[in-house]
């Protein structure tokens, strides 16, 4: 029995080798220009690669129009919904818990108004409600954007799931995890960091299950957890790639992370079952396209190599 986990897990090893020397770039590359629909789908949601897109959306009146001023004017009355944490992490592990964010209604001009006059100990501000906010919450800013983006509903046959809005703070970090959607990340200002890692490396992406909670702020600011009580265990990744335990999830160092930064003006294309982790610069604008990906032999083999993962335990 261990000689055929030994031979499993070295088929795991060899299986995300193989990709990388097969498909796989050492970087992220760039591409100059939006490509057709088919060159799209042949050069890079069929192979699942990522990519940077330039002059994706140059066209849009967002770019130069999109800024503190103009939010006030055109929605600074208008509720949104925004993640509250102590300490920017938002559905993130901490200790033996899920935790996820208070969400805490309030209007934009009063985000705003946070994050440019910022107090120590109030709480670190995201707009990141992934529930095609842009479109639920300020349907006035999708003049100045497409709702879709041609090229990508073309290639895929298909309108977005969701159009999502993204503003916060520096501090505001999202986890790693892996999303079942093709997605187009847009930054209209600012930057963001990425950390991704593709889907032939999960072998050496831990999962743990960890009781769900919430942050609540109380009267004087400070943040207490409460637990979700009744709730099914969440599974998710207890590695943070900024500072990885390599002592507890030795694993992890067989993984090679590709690192990318994405500038104003730049479209990420993060494919589906990508591991990703993002960072932000302060007040960095984005939005970005959830697609539906396909449910076909690459999620197959995506799901058979998660269960030989979870099968063989440490590698």
């Amino acid at each position: 029995m261990a000689d055929s986990l030994d031979a499993v897990r070295k088929c795991l090893r060899d299986f995300s080798k193989e990709a990388r020397e097969l498909y796989l770039s050492e970087t992220v590359p760039y591409v100059d220009q939006p490509p057709s629909p088919l060159e799209f789908c042949r050069e890079w949601i069929g192979p699942n690669k990522p990519c940077i897109i330039r002059n994706a959306f140059s066209h849009w009146p967002a770019l130069h129009k999109w800024s503190p001023p103009y939010f006030r004017q055109v929605v600074g009355s208008k509720m949104i919904s925004v993640a509250v944490t102590p300490n920017g992490y938002a559905d993130a592990v901490l200790g033996d818990r899920f935790i996820m964010p208070e969400e805490r209604r309030m209007t934009f001009s009063s985000l705003l108004d946070i994050m440019e006059q910022k107090e120590e100990g109030q709480g670190v501000f995201y707009l990141q409600k992934q529930c095609s906010n842009l479109m639920e919450e300020l349907p006035e800013l999708t003049s100045d954007l497409e709702t879709h983006i041609p090229w990508m509903s073309e290639a895929l046959g298909k309108l977005p799931d969701a159009v999502n809005f993204w503003l916060g703070e520096a501090s505001a970090v999202t986890s790693m995890h892996k999303d079942h959607y093709e997605n187009l990340y847009c930054v209209i200002s600012g930057e963001k960091q990425f950390i991704l890692i593709p889907p032939s490396d999960r072998p050496f992406i831990p999962y743990e299950l960890f009781q769900p909670a919430t942050y609540h702020q109380r009267e004087d600011g400070t943040f207490e957890i409460v637990d979700e009580v009744g709730a099914e265990k969440v599974p998710w990744i207890p590695v943070d790639p900024l500072r990885p335990d390599v002592e507890r999830y030795p694993q992890y160092q067989l993984a090679q992370p590709l690192h990318c930064t994405v500038r104003a003006g730049e479209m990420l294309y993060l494919p589906s079952l990508w591991f990703h982790h993002v960072r932000q610069s302060h007040g960095c604008i984005a939005v970005n396209f959830w697609y539906d990906m396909e449910f076909d032999i690459k999620y197959s083999y995506f799901q058979l190599l998660e269960s030989l993962s979870g099968t063989v335990g440490g590698l």
